[in-house]
């Protein structure tokens, strides 16, 4: 019977044996990401992609948004509609879970009712 050190060593040499022989050098090539050279190749042909006053005009849409700032009623508005929306919520969560747990207690009643109904049948 194998030790658990030679069952390892075995997996290992298995696993290594599966593996192509530039693994190595392919996984530290994609660790490092490409180089400075491939990087400027890449951003050469991002700008070549986009038109010209591109910038200029991503600028002149950015501020011709309105400045939406809201007021302190709007902020007071929505911070009561939250508020109420959760209120909302717990009500409903608490009245479904407190008729659930009642259910619940009701069927375990029921059971007890049963189980004493037929003992006393029995005497």
């Amino acid at each position: 019977m194998k030790t658990e050190d030679q069952a390892w060593r075995s997996l290992q040499v298995h696993a290594a044996a599966q593996l192509r022989p530039d693994f190595a050098q392919r996984v530290i090539r994609f660790a490092r990401g490409p180089d400075a050279a491939a990087w400027q190749l890449l951003q050469s042909h991002a700008a070549a992609q986009m038109r010209p006053g591109f910038a200029a005009r991503v600028l002149r849409a950015a501020r011709a948004l309105p400045k939406a700032v809201p007021s302190l009623l709007e902020q007071l508005a929505f911070g009561a509609a939250t508020a109420a929306f959760c209120l909302i919520v717990v009500v409903y969560l608490h009245s479904r879970n407190t008729r659930l747990e009642e259910e619940r207690n009701l069927a375990g009643w029921q059971q007890l009712v049963d189980e004493t109904s037929d003992a006393d049948l029995s005497i």
